[in-house]
Formats: structure tokens, sequence, C-alpha cells
């Protein structure tokens, strides 16, 4: 067994370029659900506005890598969010989630149309869009950073990637304890008490879905800039529900819980796989009972085996309260 092969790769799940991608999405998710109370089941399709709306300024419209940023960062996610939300803030709960897996499905099935392929690369996606953020690294691309666990491309992602999830973790915290933050939980509590104080519940409900699919695209834009490529398979909607197991996993309403819940999540789907494959490799597994191949799905039978303990056991994730678990959906 090589120890030193699956403590690297665990560190590597632990604190690498996908544990970052799904923590962002997974804090978007936490401002919609575990703060306000709405069920957005499409946030994959926030990530791909980030993605796209990076790849698309650059790759499609000869726009420079900054002016993507902000097409990215901003006004695509804004704009799904205020068509998304406007017309269904004023229902109940279960029609935003409708509508957000739908938008989801429909802008992947959209992004792979051939008659779409000068725009938006089709199934193939688009590439090569993120050089200028590469050109700025200050690691060797050959070099090998942070106790080895990362080469020189990966670690000025990681780098990045740390630096905005701990930008946005703050702002979140400061935001949670404004006021702003304080009338979010009192529409997540009861929005009819929340009204009746005076206070625009659909209003701030749009400003949280928006503030969320921004958070969200962040996580989209930076797996698109640490792949090189922005492709419609990348956001299936298995993305959004890693998103939410982390959220679970985590605890909802907690500014650091979704931070942890994809900690975890990456740390043991990357320990997992290493250990279950040395396992076998090495004769400890029968291949009767299970091969290299069936490692893959095997590692995330084990995460739903968790999840279903983590139902049972305690609903309100690793470090949530079950107060905050609770969801009025009229």
């Amino acid at each position: 067994m090589d120890w030193g092969a699956i403590i690297e790769n665990t560190f590597r799940g632990l604190l690498g370029e996908q544990f970052i991608y799904f923590a962002l999405a997974a804090i978007g998710l936490n401002m919609h659900f575990g703060y306000t109370g709405l069920l957005n089941f499409g946030q994959a399709v926030f990530m791909a506005a980030g993605a796209y709306g990076l790849s698309m300024s650059v790759a499609t419209l000869g726009l420079n890598f900054w002016w993507g940023l902000l097409l990215g960062i901003v006004v695509f996610p804004l704009i799904l969010a205020l068509l998304m939300g406007i017309p269904t803030l004023r229902l109940r709960a279960d029609y935003l989630a409708i509508v957000t897996i739908a938008a989801s499905e429909m802008f992947r099935i959209i992004a792979r149309s051939p008659s779409l392929d000068r725009w938006t690369g089709s199934s193939d996606g688009l590439t090569a869009f993120a050089n200028d953020f590469y050109d700025m690294s200050p690691f060797s691309t050959g070099g090998r950073y942070f106790f080895g666990l990362f080469i020189g491309n990966q670690m000025w992602v990681v780098l990045v990637g740390w630096i905005v999830l701990a930008l946005v973790v703050l702002l979140v915290w400061l935001m949670m304890r404004s006021p702003w933050g304080r009338v979010l939980r009192a529409i997540r509590e009861d929005e009819d008490a929340a009204r009746s104080l005076g206070k625009n519940a659909y209003w701030f409900k749009l400003q949280a879905l928006m503030i969320g699919g921004v958070f969200g695209a962040l996580g989209g834009l930076l797996r698109a800039i640490g792949t090189q490529s922005a492709q419609p398979q990348n956001f299936i909607t298995d993305v959004t529900f890693f998103a939410w197991v982390a959220l679970i996993l985590g605890g909802a309403a907690k500014v650091g819980g979704p931070v942890a819940g994809a900690a975890i999540l990456y740390g043991i789907l990357n320990f997992t796989d290493v250990f279950l494959r040395q396992l076998v490799d090495n004769g400890y597994i029968s291949e009767s009972i299970m091969d290299g191949t069936q490692v893959g799905q095997v590692r995330f039978m084990l995460i739903g085996l968790g999840l279903i303990l983590l139902a049972a056991f305690r609903p309100q994730g690793i470090f949530g309260s079950k107060e905050e678990m609770a969801l009025d959906d009229r």
C-alpha cells in the first residue's frame, strides 16, 4: 500500500481546485436555501453562466480577459437570476425549484446545439480563453509547489481560488451580520411576518437569488479557467447536486458550512478512489468482488451511504443546527 500517494491525493481533494469550485457553488446555494429559504435545483446554470460569460467574451467576441470576467461574474448570472426570479419568487418555493432545474437543462441543451457552434463551440465547447490569466502566474510551469501537491498552473489557480473563496466567505459573514442579512433570515422563518413589518420580501428574495447566482458563477468561471475549457457536459444536473451535497454535509445557514462540506466531500472522494484502487491492485479485494473500473462507482455509493446515515442521525449537517433547516414553502 502506497500510503504516501493516498495521503497526497486526500489533501489534494481537501485543498485543490474541485474543492474551491464546489465550495463557491455551495456558498451560493447557502445564500439561496440556507439564509433565504429558496429552493434552487439549477446552480449548474449559474456556474455555466460564469464559464460561458468568460469563454464567449474572449474566444467568440474577441474581448479581453477582464471584460470576460465582468460578463461572467456579473452580467450573465444577474440576467439569469432576473429571468428566473421575476416570474417565480411571488409563488411557492417549489416553483423556483422547477424553473431552475429546467433552466439548467435548457442552457446545456442549447449550448450543445450545432447551430450555435460559432458562439458556444457546440458539444466541443470553447477552449484556450484564459491565456492572459496564466501569463500572470508567478509559478514555473513544470515546478511542483505546496509540498508537491500542485504543479505550476494548478498552483496559480488554487492560490487565486483560495483568495477568492476567502473574500467570498468574509463578504457573506459581513452580510449576514448586517440588517439586510437579518431580513433574509426573517423571510426564511416567516415571510408574512416580515411583510407585516414593511419589508419587501419579493425584492429581498430576488437580491439573494442574484447574489447567490454570482457566487455560483464565480465557481463555474474558476472551473473554466482551471481546465481552459467551457463545455456543456461540465454543467450537467449532477453538478448542482454535488453542490447540494457539500452544503448538506457542512450545514446550511452557517458561513463556513459549505466550505467544510466541500472539503470533506472531495477529501473523501479522493481518499476512497486511491485507497480502493490500491486494495484491488494489492489483492486485498478480489476482482470477483470489485475491479479497478468499478472503483469510481463504489466511491459514490459510499458517499450515498454516508448521506443516508447523516440524514438519519444528523440531518442539519456536521456544523449546522436543526432550526436553520426549517423551510416555509408558502
